[in-house]
């Protein structure tokens, strides 16, 4: 049944926080990494993940690979939509997710920039 195997797939913290990003914006996997303090190779193991229940999409351009979340997902199961937009962001390390996002996009911040960001933060 498909609605277990996304319980499964969202009953990881890790999994959560990239959730809680693309539900905003469509990200790339070197942002995703940088702005979460995770590396690649576990990141893209989780996006593998949701992406394996339709929880997102992705999008290769030339080199690089988007993701984003599967909207069409998010309203056949409406329940994800109030776990992205409800009280997640008062939650750390949501709080710090955030924070890192929100700079990350108001700067135009480079991938190098974003990792010394990232470990101020922390």
């Amino acid at each position: 049944m498909k609605l277990v195997q996304i319980l499964k797939a969202i009953a990881d913290e890790n999994r959560l926080r990239i959730l809680h990003l693309l539900n905003q914006e469509e990200l790339c996997v070197c942002e995703i990494e940088t702005i979460l303090g995770m590396g690649q190779s576990n990141v893209s193991r989780h996006l593998n993940k949701l992406f394996s229940v339709s929880l997102i999409q992705r999008e290769k351009k030339s080199q690089w690979v988007n993701y984003r979340v599967d909207r069409e997902t998010i309203r056949k199961y409406p329940f994800l939509n109030n776990i992205f937009n409800g009280q997640s962001n008062q939650i750390n390390p949501f709080k710090k997710d955030q924070k890192k996002y929100i700079e990350h996009k108001k700067n135009g911040m480079s991938y190098e920039q974003l990792k010394k960001l990232s470990k101020a933060i922390d």
